[in-house]
């Protein structure tokens, strides 16, 4: 499999994809991209596509969008390279399983094929969706995911506490998720961090250290680049 999973569309005050442009160029090559916008609840999929095209532009990615599609299922078989975007981990996965794409998605990216995702697009890779960020605001017809990775993902982590805060911190709600899930392990994103997947081989993307939260241990530190041992 060939998996570029980006925690976020910006790191710091860069511009939309400016951090990952580069990255993202070496991971689809010359290959179009198949977009697939299903997250985009606020923003029109037609202006979230041109986001994304004006985004990846200057260093020649050519994207289409899947809701453009005359034959949405035909046009992931026939893919170069699929791209899925940010937004709402709930409403993208409960269109993809409306639009009957979950399996297509997933046989085609395990054939090789490459996919790049940021936030609820990285989200999805994981067998599924429980440990996403985002207000479940649909509801999916089950919280399976693409399960393209034998953890669980979560991006965005910070572990700020804003003054006058109250609620739970990001970390105590992975303790709670693995509290009820005691056999799964999830790996935090923080801004600008990322995974690539080379078949058997997984690397950090970024600068700053990974998380991996395990039931029962204290939280580990991801600094090296080499991250394979997870897939085993």
């Amino acid at each position: 499999m060939n998996l570029l999973l980006l925690s976020s569309s910006r790191a710091g005050d860069s511009g939309y994809l400016e951090h990952a442009r580069t990255t993202l160029a070496e991971h689809f090559g010359e290959r179009e991209v198949l977009f697939i916008p299903f997250a985009g609840v606020t923003i029109d999929w037609d202006a979230y596509l041109e986001r994304v095209r004006e985004a990846l532009d200057p260093v020649g990615i050519r994207v289409s969008g899947i809701h453009k599609a005359i034959d949405a299922k035909k046009a992931v078989e026939e893919a170069d390279a699929i791209a899925v975007g940010g937004g709402n981990t709930f409403h993208l996965l409960k269109t993809i399983y409306d639009w009957d794409l979950l399996e297509r998605i997933r046989d085609k990216v395990q054939s090789g094929t490459p996919y790049a995702g940021w936030s609820a697009g990285s989200n999805i890779s994981a067998p599924t969706i429980c440990t996403t960020n985002d207000m479940p605001i649909v509801q999916p017809p089950s919280f399976a995911a693409l399960n393209l990775l034998p953890f669980q993902i979560n991006p965005h982590y910070t572990d700020v506490m804003p003054a006058n805060f109250h609620g739970e911190t990001r970390a105590q709600r992975l303790e709670e998720y693995l509290t009820a899930n005691p056999n799964q392990q999830v790996i935090a994103l923080p801004e600008g961090t990322g995974l690539l997947r080379r078949g058997n081989k997984l690397e950090r993307v970024g600068e700053a250290e990974l998380l991996r939260f395990v039931a029962k241990k204290p939280v580990q530190k991801l600094s090296e680049k080499d991250l394979s041992f997870l897939l085993q």
